[in-house]
């Protein structure tokens, strides 16, 4: 099992949160235990996001009570064709990705609390959930890389063109926040179409890049896992003052 590293203030008080572009866009937050939504939209979408979320939570507890299995994972588990469609996501985004379902909770539940908005008739919707994020957007946005106390956190970012929405961008870290990581990276930072693929395979390469011992290797081995991986656009690692990136992705400087 890893070890369970303290949070820096920066992560625990979410203020990350205020380096974000909000433009004319509406804040709105919404927290259901371990689920905690930003979201940007159009318009106040509060009541309804609570709503969503709080049904989303409820499928996938649903699903553990029944499968116990598929909480304690750490490897990928059967397909289940008879659960709800977030689960079959979550399932099949760990096979993808190698690693428990779990994995990709939180990308998922953003997913899909986007879409559902953007259903409800949002024009523009971003949802983050714990750093991972799902974007519908109508112009180019800049995503900033928190990347705990590395010298590069906020200090870089990817830009995302219009014409690429809906994406996903989801981020895993060995030294920031309580998901479980095998790695030391301070951030592994995933491009999708699919906002479970991107969490999952974020956790995947986390638990590579940064080991022990093994110097700047472990950075280039997770960009070549994450390059053969169908579905993902891009990767970013950051290790300490070290970065890499692959794929079709464009780095920024956030000033």
């Amino acid at each position: 099992m890893g070890v369970r590293r303290k949070k820096p203030d920066s992560y625990r008080e979410r203020k990350y949160r205020g380096l974000l572009e909000v433009g004319d866009l509406i804040p709105s937050f919404v927290r259901i235990k371990d689920t905690d939504l930003h979201i940007l939209s159009d318009r106040d979408v509060t009541l309804s996001a609570q709503d969503l979320a709080l049904r989303y939570r409820l499928q996938v507890e649903g699903y553990i009570a029944k499968n116990p299995e598929f909480a304690r994972s750490l490897v990928p588990v059967s397909r289940d064709n008879h659960a709800p469609p977030l689960v079959k996501e979550m399932l099949d985004a760990a096979h993808v990705a190698g690693v428990g379902p779990m994995a990709a909770v939180a990308g998922t539940i953003a997913e899909y609390v986007g879409r559902a908005l953007i259903a409800e008739g949002c024009l523009e919707v971003m949802v983050e959930n714990g750093g991972d994020i799902f974007l519908w957007r109508t112009t180019d946005c800049r995503v900033a890389i928190f990347a705990g106390e590395s010298p590069l956190s906020n200090r870089v970012g990817v830009r995302l063109r219009a014409a690429s929405m809906p994406v996903a961008v989801c981020t895993s870290s060995g030294t920031v926040g309580h998901s479980l990581s095998f790695g030391k990276a301070d951030s592994v930072t995933v491009v999708a179409l699919s906002a479970a693929l991107a969490d999952a395979v974020a956790t995947r390469l986390g638990n590579t890049a940064g080991q022990a011992g093994r110097g700047d290797s472990t950075i280039k081995e997770a960009l070549e896992t994450g390059r053969r991986i169908d579905g993902v656009q891009g990767v970013v690692v950051i290790c300490n003052e070290h970065i890499g990136a692959v794929g079709d992705i464009e780095l920024i400087k956030i000033a």
